[in-house]
Parts: C-alpha cells; sequence; structure tokens
C-alpha cells in the first residue's frame, strides 16, 4: 500500500540534543497510534511502526511473520536487499533458520559462557593496564570498548586478532545504512571468503574453537563448508560490533547519572540486574527489526494483511510505561527490566546474548572500579555518535581520569 500524504515518514536519525532517547516523534506514536502505517519515502512500501512493548513482543514471538527481506512487502532500509548467505541466519525463516542456529546453540549454552569468564575477565585486566599506562586523553573506543569484544570472540572463535582491521572494514560496511546494497553485499562476501580459508586451514590444524567444530559439522554432511564459513563470518561480525557499542554507550550514560554507578559495582546479582537496565534504556537497535506478515493477523486492535511489512521499534516499546515504571529514567535496580527487548524477542532472539551478558557484567564494573574519576574529555555535545549505521553507538570517545 502506497503512502498517503497523512502518513508519518519513518526518518532514520536519532536526535542530536537527546542522542540516548528514542526519537519523540515515536514516542507520542507509541502513546496515540501505537500501531500506524509509516513511509520509507517515495516509491516505496508503507509498512506498519509497532511501538508498545506487548505489541512488539507478539509479533516478534509470533510464526506469522517472516524475516525474509526479499519478500515483495518487506520494510528493508536497502531496496533489492538480498537474503543473504545462510549462515546470517537472521533473514531465513524455519526450517533454514533452524537448521543454522542448532549448529552454534552449544557455543552459547549459558554454562559453556560461564567457563569463559575468567578469559573476559583477564582480557579486561589487561586492556584497562594497558590503557592506564597512557596520557590522556584516551579513546576508550579505541583502547577499550572495542578491542574487549573483538578478543573474546576472536579467541572464541579461532580467528586471528591481527586480522582485526580486515573484519572490522566489513563490519563498518554491513552496519552502515548509507552502504548501498552491493557495497553490503561485497563485505559479506568478503567475510566469507576470509572464513572459507579459516575453515580449510582449520580442518587441517583442528583446535579448541568454534570454527573447527563447525568444519567438523561440514565433514559430517550436516552443514557445507560455504555455511561453515559463513556461520563463523556472521559471529565475527555480530559478535563484536553490538557489544563494543553497548560498552562505549553505556559508559556516557553512567558517566552522565553518576548516582547509578555505585549499584554497578556491588555483587554479581547486582551487577546482573544493572546490566539488564543499561540494555533495556539503551536499546541500540535503534531502526527497528523487520517483520513481513505471512497472513492476516490483528497487532493492537489493527488488522495486518499478508505481505504487509512491519517495523518493530524495539528502543521504542522498552520505554513503554504501561509495562516500565518512569521509562526515560535510568534505574539500576529496576527489578523487571530484564524483560526488555534487547536480543529481539522469538525464535530470531539473539543467539549470542548469554556472551554479551557476560562482557558487559565484567567489562562495565571492572572500568569504574579501576578508574573511579574517569570523566569524558569532550563537552557532550561534541561527543561522537553514530548516527548513519543500523547499530546505535560511538565512533570515539577521549577520556581521562
Amino acid at each position: 500500500m502506497p503512502p498517503t500524504s497523512s502518513t508519518p515518514e519513518f526518518v532514520l536519525a536519532r536526535p542530536k540534543d537527546a542522542p540516548l532517547d528514542p526519537p519523540a516523534v515515536y514516542t507520542q506514536l507509541r502513546e496515540e497510534q501505537p500501531v500506524t502505517r509509516v513511509s520509507l519515502g517515495e516509491g516505496r512500501v508503507s509498512p506498519w511502526l509497532v511501538t508498545r512493548w506487548e505489541d512488539a513482543r507478539t509479533v516478534l514471538g509470533s510464526p506469522a511473520f517472516s524475516t525474509d527481506p526479499t519478500h515483495p512487502g518487506a520494510p528493508n532500509h536497502k531496496e533489492g536487499k538480498p537474503q543473504g548467505p545462510r549462515g546470517f541466519f537472521q533473514n531465513y525463516d524455519d526450517p533454514i533458520h533452524a537448521t543454522m542456529r542448532r549448529t552454534l546453540t552449544r557455543e552459547f549454552m549459558v554454562k559453556r559462557v560461564d567457563a569463559l569468564r575468567p578469559g573476559i575477565a583477564r582480557l579486561t585486566d589487561e586492556l584497562l593496564g594497558d590503557l592506564t599506562k597512557l596520557q590522556g586523553p584516551v579513546d576508550l573506543v579505541e583502547h577499550f570498548s572495542l578491542p574487549l569484544p573483538s578478543l573474546v570472540i576472536c579467541e572464541l572463535l579461532g580467528v586471528p586478532y591481527e586480522d582485526h582491521g580486515f573484519f572490522q572494514e566489513q563490519s563498518n560496511a554491513l552496519v552502515d545504512m548509507k552502504a548501498t546494497t552491493q557495497e553490503s553485499t561485497r563485505a559479506f562476501a568478503s567475510l566469507g571468503e576470509y572464513l572459507l580459508g579459516l575453515v580449510r586451514t582449520k580442518r587441517a590444524t583442528p583446535g579448541d574453537d568454534v570454527i573447527t567444530r563447525l568444519a567438523a559439522q561440514a565433514d559430517e554432511g550436516i552443514i557445507t563448508d560455504q555455511d561453515a564459513a559463513d556461520l563463523g563470518a556472521f559471529l565475527l561480525f555480530a559478535g563484536h560490533e553490538t557489544t563494543a557499542n553497548m560498552i562505549a554507550l553505556s559508559t556516557v550514560t553512567l558517566l552522565q547519572n553518576p548516582d547509578q554507578i555505585p549499584y554497578l559495582l556491588g555483587g554479581p546479582d547486582q551487577v546482573a540486574v544493572a546490566v539488564e537496565e543499561l540494555l533495556r534504556y539503551l536499546s541500540i537497535v535503534h531502526f527497528g527489526l523487520r517483520r513481513t506478515a505471512l497472513e492476516e493477523v490483528t497487532v493492537g486492535g489493527v488488522t495486518i494483511r499478508a505481505g504487509e511489512g512491519l517495523i518493530i521499534a524495539i528502543n521504542v516499546a522498552n520505554r513503554d510505561p504501561e509495562f516500565f515504571t518512569a521509562p526515560d529514567g535510568l534505574d539500576l535496580t529496576r527489578s523487571n527490566a530484564r524483560r526488555h527487548l534487547a536480543f529481539g524477542y522469538g525464535i530470531h532472539q539473539c543467539l549470542g546474548q548469554p556472551l554479551a551478558r557476560a562482557e558487559l557484567q565484567i567489562a562495565l564494573p571492572e572500568l569504574f572500579r579501576r578508574l573511579p574519576e574517569l570523566k569524558i574529555a569532550v563537552p557532550a555535545e561534541e561527543i561522537a555518535f553514530k548516527q548513519d549505521t543500523a547499530v546505535h553507538g560511538i565512533r570515539d570517545l577521549p577520556v581521562t581520569w
């Protein structure tokens, strides 16, 4: 259905005066028209925008909606978006999604991730030790928030960290909202080719890592070598980009709310609650999760017809006052914060969330313990927030202590 003159445009921009908050127009829509059509621009499809927590959870948990971006009504931010390789299984429905996801499920079980915690703590200590030897101002992104998850995912996968510059470049292309479909496709292909070579290397000289185990599954005929490579590429991309941004954004948020920092420095249970609140409050996927209706469905009292697209604004839903008390304020003791949708919901919920939680629970408290006088070295209006990427973040963050 084409947009009408009264259809609000879904603008791919964050408010510069409040970069940590959802745009006010979407907050207003949540209160007045929680399921409403929005325009993606002239000649594009006109999808539904879903902004309430309850409606968002309903859509994300329902098999009546597809994540396949090649459906004619799919609300893609780039026209002609390809489905991509099977290893990037978030763009596939079952049974392909289930098959690809199942190859990795064991790697991210809570028990296995807990075994990684001492290694994450060691890397955190080493990076902070190196950082404190530098003369400030120091870019926290370059020296801490980006290298920590990059090192962790490289060790987990069995990827040489010295190649991190290459995969960071490809990751930037994948999250850049201004990148063309061709540029994104090239980034997919480059990562896949790199990991394919690594799959073959691990087959010859296996190690105790995910790529070795994926190569073994390819040998058993469960997946192909290319699937193994693409799954590795997906983890390499997803495993550092989001957590790096969360560490930097959380740091800014906490420094802007210093009264909340003590709650981050308590015991493990208290830290876990604090991290969930940061995930809820920041909800770094700011341009929505995209779905297409496979059948006629009613959402929030509105009829969605088969073939129509939806954008689920999880950052707006996670500020829903019907579900979270005083949601626009940061409260690191919030009892129901874990019911946020920052990792999605349903069968496509983020596979790596146990690892992301572990990294945040270790890195953030240790940062503020080691650097109790941490300060941002530029005025708030000069912080380089990412305005044109699918995952919200900070390009560089000069700090002193």
